[in-house]
């Protein structure tokens, strides 16, 4: 059985490099204007912390 997705993120090349080289099953995506403002409206939502965060700090 595969496994199941449980995430689907937008990495910038930072983050790729942080991951390593062992994170090998990303799909880039190609460098055209297709998707520049749902990138650009991506780019400026403010993350939200999850329950994991909100209860790690306490």
């Amino acid at each position: 059985m595969a496994d199941k997705i449980v995430s689907i993120g937008l990495l910038t090349q930072r983050d790729l490099d942080v991951l390593g080289t062992s994170f090998t099953r990303h799909f880039p995506v190609p460098r055209d204007d297709m998707f520049a403002d749902l990138l650009d409206r991506l780019d400026r939502v403010d993350a939200v912390p999850t329950r994991n965060d909100r209860t790690q700090r306490h």
